[in-house]
């Protein structure tokens, strides 16, 4: 039976008191779509079942209803290096720009990437490619100034590259001019109800920076997790969820449609964030702003998707738009597909206190203390979880 989720006083007192959350009271009963159960009624109990039935029609409803259909055909791909920098940050790394170009129909799209690697490793290195959705300027780049947003020399002096994939290449985040990167490619995707936007767009193109990594020989390719902060914490749930390839998921305050259920109607809703930002979305997905009930997924089957591969989500106290509450029940409500694969996570029932990571856990979390943003704290904690995965410290 699928559950309905009350909570207790003593948890919204907790809420209320931490987050100033005094509308978490107001919160009405709902009942989420269960993971495991088939659309024909089927609940499923093995992995083999999971593989071959329900995690591929859970992963057509969430195309056909949301993020629009996966795109992967494509006629060439082609990698060129235009700079290549032995003694970037202060010396302790090397640095590439790579130009990716994509062909199909006699048609091309460029996406740029900027890739960091240690030189102290002896051995190709795990990488962090960060789905940048702001400035340019957001990452670190040769010797300029540092950024929280993307602590290049952090991530350097922790062992591991960084890779950073910029989202206007891929389709500009704008309702009048978001088709004009990849969807060139795929035109028939904007007249369908069902295809792909701007988040299937970044997404996609995160899978074009796993195809370069992918030939880097510095590069420890069975290491690559995917970070994404809001908007781009969508993505790297999304970008996650398609391809398997990326071995850890990073979202950071991803919310409404990220890690946050649509369910519980708390701070972002499902009308106002396609309101605001109808190219994000498939046209489907507009059909629920009035009954997100009738949406025949909810987020916490997202990253379900990701099983058996490790997830860490965070929130803020502040970022109550993206609905701290709400982003952690659904890893929470995640865990069932996990045990399938007998991965039991260190997750508690109610939410932790700001500031006290979830770490050793095939599942991770942290809420901190501001609000919504990518800080150095959380970049902390991501590499401390990558540690805590690739070599068990």
């Amino acid at each position: 039976m699928m559950r309905t989720f009350k909570y207790c006083f003593t948890f919204l007192f907790f809420v209320a008191n931490c987050f100033g959350q005094q509308g978490e009271a107001k919160i009405v009963d709902y009942t989420l779509p269960e993971a495991l159960k088939t659309i024909d009624g089927e609940t499923v109990t093995t992995i083999s079942a999971w593989e071959k039935k329900r995690r591929p029609e859970v992963l057509t409803l969430f195309e056909n209803n949301i993020y629009g259909q996966i795109q992967k055909r494509y006629d060439d791909i082609r990698f060129i290096v235009t700079d290549d920098a032995v003694n970037a940050i202060k010396g302790k790394a090397r640095v590439k720009e790579v130009t990716i170009i994509v062909e199909k129909a006699k048609k091309s799209v460029t996406v740029h990437l900027t890739l960091f690697t240690p030189l102290n490793n002896k051995k190709p290195s795990p990488v962090f490619l960060l789905i940048n959705n702001g400035s340019k300027n957001n990452t670190d780049s040769g010797e300029k100034g540092k950024s929280d947003f993307g602590p290049v020399e952090m991530v350097i002096d922790s062992g591991y590259a960084i890779a950073v994939v910029y989202t206007g290449d891929a389709a500009p985040d704008n309702k009048e001019t978001y088709h004009h990167g990849v969807l060139q490619l795929y035109p028939n995707q904007l007249t369908e109800t069902n295809g792909m936007k701007a988040i299937g767009a970044w997404a996609w193109a995160a899978s074009r920076a796993m195809d370069y990594l992918k030939t880097d020989r510095e590069i420890d390719f069975t290491k690559v997790g995917v970070v994404g902060h809001s908007r781009g914490g969508k993505t790297s749930l999304w970008a996650g969820a398609q391809d398997q390839r990326f071995a850890l998921i990073f979202s950071s305050c991803s919310g409404c449609t990220g890690a946050a259920l649509a369910r519980r109607q708390s701070g972002e809703s499902v009308k106002a964030i396609n309101t605001a930002f109808p190219h994000w979305f498939n046209n489907n997905y507009k059909k629920y702003n009035s009954n997100v009930n009738d949406l025949p997924v909810d987020q916490h089957m997202l990253i379900a998707l990701i099983a058996p591969r490790p997830v860490y989500t965070t929130s803020a106290t502040q970022d109550l738009w993206a609905d701290p509450v709400g982003s952690y029940l659904s890893i929470v409500n995640a865990q069932k597909v996990y045990a399938l694969y007998g991965k039991h996570s260190a997750l508690t029932p109610d939410i932790p206190p700001p500031n006290t990571p979830i770490l050793h856990s095939v599942l991770g979390y942290h809420i901190r203390e501001g609000g919504h943003d990518l800080t150095v704290y959380d970049w902390g904690n991501f590499i401390l979880f990558a540690n805590f995965h690739y070599f068990q410290k």
